[in-house]
């Protein structure tokens, strides 16, 4: 176990209680999605069947999921505007033009009406079973951020894997951020970050730029390993060329300002990398 600015958490069988000691409020779960026909209903339903299971545990009271439609090209919207007229604990927020990835989020946790907020895709990069165990190790370790990390990437191509690499080592070396796998994207989110944290990003760097925000304004990080699954319908852009040249153009341009980001009063964090 590593220190608590940045815990990591390696166990997969990690025990979870069955009597949790405090209850988080509504969750808030919420999916970017660009033309993911294929996948929004299997992504809802187990995001649904997650969520039950954590209000039978009295881990929270209740629940929403999002849906943020960027606006896709093929039936996304209209199956999760049907989903919604059929479950009222189901939203969608829909983008008149292709905000991307950051605009996506910000979509979403402005949209998020949660006391805690989880982020993740429609593609279900992870077992949305592991739930219980995100959901605890916030409560035990008082975290105000949990950010889960994969542990075995092969399944997604030695390129990814090798651009992944490269990019945690350079928002190390430029932020003093240190974490695994930042762009996963599984993040269980309190509420007192998302009014305290302002983002900007509109690509993929957002991500990113949450974390650093966060961990370099004080707030206590948790990271834990998950199994990973990688896409098996449609297409995935991250990688692509477009994709990086973004990044590395929002990094640059918001470098200053992340840099600048300093402790808040009362944080319980000195905001550093986490390194003892």
């Amino acid at each position: 176990m590593e220190d608590r600015v940045g815990d990591v958490v390696e166990s997969e069988t990690a025990a979870v209680p069955n009597l949790p000691t405090e209850s988080f409020g509504v969750l808030s779960v919420f999916y970017p999605m660009w033309n993911e026909e294929e996948y929004i209903e299997r992504a809802l339903d187990y995001g649904r069947r997650a969520c039950d299971a954590l209000v039978e545990r009295g881990d929270i009271t209740d629940y929403e999921l999002i849906v943020i439609d960027d606006a896709s090209d093929d039936d996304t919207g209209a199956i999760a505007d049907r989903i919604a007229a059929e479950d009222p604990r189901v939203r969608v927020i829909h983008h008149s033009v292709n905000r991307k990835l950051g605009g996506s989020m910000r979509s979403g946790f402005a949209a998020a009406r949660g006391d805690v907020v989880l982020y993740t895709d429609a593609d279900l990069p992870f077992d949305m079973a592991e739930l219980p165990r995100i959901v605890r190790l916030m409560r035990d370790y008082d975290a105000d951020i949990v950010s889960a990390y994969r542990f075995d990437r092969t399944g997604e191509g030695a390129l990814r894997a090798v651009y992944t690499f490269v990019y945690n080592a350079l928002v190390k070396a430029v932020f003093g951020v240190r974490l695994r796998d930042i762009n996963f994207a599984c993040k269980l989110v309190r509420r007192r970050v998302l009014d305290a944290v302002a983002l900007r990003s509109e690509g993929s760097f957002i991500d990113a730029e949450l974390m650093i925000r966060a961990k370099r304004s004080g707030f206590e990080v948790v990271q834990m390993g998950v199994a990973y699954f990688p896409r098996t319908r449609g297409v995935s852009t991250l990688s692509s060329p477009g994709v990086i040249v973004t990044i590395l153009r929002e990094m640059w341009t918001l470098r200053r300002d992340l840099v600048g980001v300093r402790p808040l009063a009362g944080a319980r964090s000195d905001g550093g990398t986490g390194d003892r």
